[in-house]
This record gives structure tokens, C-alpha cells and sequence, in this order.
């Protein structure tokens, strides 16, 4: 079944890198999360990027101007905390910037 509404322009999303970028050494202690933290040590070699160990996040792995935050419908999430006073300034909002925005409401907006 097709969403009820599309996207004027629907661009490719291409995603640079899709796994995660874990710690060193967090698969070997429990106590370390996989949260990634930057090596700091003098002697890492995951900091002096030897062959063989992890990758670690820079620049170039950032995704495209155009597609960042779209989710995979196309549209752009907005988040509305409060409906009676957003009515008015979500179509303001969208007027302005002339994109697809989708509004999802926060979790303790009624309807």
C-alpha cells in the first residue's frame, strides 16, 4: 500500500557508512560501553589508525547536505509540542521554507 501523501522530490539517500563506530576495546570489558569515546593515549592504535583495528568517525563520513535528517519516506520530521498554538505556525513554517515536512505530535499532546 503507497503513503496517502508523497514528496514533491524524493532524492536517493546514500548512507557512507551504516555500521556503527564502537570503542576500542569495548568487546573485550564489560564495563566499557560501545558508545564510541576517542582514544586518547600516546600509544593507541586505533588513534594512529594502524591496518586492521577499528574505524574511527571523521568529515568525510557525514552524509549529503541534501539528504540529511530525511527519514525513508522522503519527508522531513517536524515535532509539534503544542497544537493550539502551532496550527497556524506549521503552515507558516512550511510556506517559508518550501519543503515536505511530516508533523509528528509529542507524546503528551492530546488530540
Amino acid at each position: 500500500m503507497a503513503p496517502a501523501v508523497r514528496p514533491l522530490i524524493k532524492p536517493k539517500i546514500v548512507k557512507k557508512r551504516t555500521k556503527k563506530f564502537i570503542r576500542h576495546q569495548s568487546d573485550r570489558y564489560h564495563k566499557l560501553k560501545t558508545n564510541w569515546r576517542k582514544p586518547k593515549g600516546i600509544d593507541n592504535r586505533v588513534r594512529r589508525r594502524f591496518k586492521g583495528q577499528y574505524k574511527m568517525p571523521n568529515i568525510g563520513y557525514g552524509s549529503n547536505k541534501k539528504t540529511r535528517h530525511l527519514l525513508p519516506d522522503g519527508f522531513k520530521k517536524f515535532l509539534v509540542h503544542n497544537v493550539k498554538v502551532s496550527v497556524g505556525n506549521v503552515d507558516v513554517f512550511v510556506y517559508k521554507t518550501r519543503t515536505k515536512f511530516i508533523c509528528v505530535l509529542y507524546n503528551n499532546v492530546c488530540s
